[in-house]
């Protein structure tokens, strides 16, 4: 295959990624989408949609993933600015809601699949979940000695409380987002406080 038409193969793909995208929204689902919605909104041929994906499922998985990709790579700017001497807290928060609030529909579809009726979905939200709690759990044995069972919980707990806040972001006013990302960094100080305050206990012997 020529460089050319390689090029412009993957730039129809991601036509398409960026179709099912943005026909996303708070009264449209994933599952909601067709082929032919899609290939008329990427601007193909229903037929042509085959040569680049098997089905929708695979479609969705791929969004999945990109979505987590992402994300994955603010989270990882952030801890770039964090080592400038910058809130480890805040910096984080304040990426994850920015990713929010300029990607509603990718948050949305990771929000929805994860409890979706098809398994493959589920598995795919899941592994992306756990990529950050991974990717948390070695920042935290890295930058504050935590011993991995240690590090994972907390990273765990810290990962939950920020995709259900962003789940209650989604639809708020601006306002009530400012108050909601405050309430966010104050728990999650309260969560690591509280982390690190058993460890040295523990380490104590108490």
């Amino acid at each position: 295959m020529s460089t050319n038409r390689a090029l412009q193969k993957e730039q129809t793909r991601q036509s398409i990624i960026e179709a099912a995208l943005g026909q996303l929204s708070a009264d449209k689902s994933f599952s909601n989408l067709s082929l032919r919605e899609v290939a008329r909104e990427a601007g193909i041929a229903p037929t042509s949609f085959y040569r680049h994906f098997n089905d929708m499922e695979e479609l969705g998985l791929t969004l999945v993933d990109e979505c987590g990709v992402t994300l994955r790579q603010l989270m990882r700017k952030a801890r770039r600015r964090i080592e400038k001497k910058g809130s480890v807290i805040k910096i984080s928060v304040d990426t994850f809601m920015e990713f929010i609030q300029q990607n509603p529909n990718i948050f949305r579809l990771l929000l929805r699949e994860r409890s979706g009726t098809s398994s493959a979905f589920r598995d795919a939200v899941a592994r992306e979940i756990n990529h950050f709690k991974d990717e948390l759990t070695h920042y935290l044995i890295e930058e504050s000695n935590y011993e991995h069972e240690q590090a994972y919980t907390l990273a765990e707990g810290l990962v939950t409380l920020v995709f259900n806040s962003g789940a209650e972001a989604l639809d708020l006013s601006r306002n009530k987002k400012m108050q909601l990302k405050q309430r966010l960094i104050k728990q999650l100080q309260f969560i690591v406080i509280g982390a690190l305050t058993m460890r040295k206990r523990q380490n104590n012997g108490n």
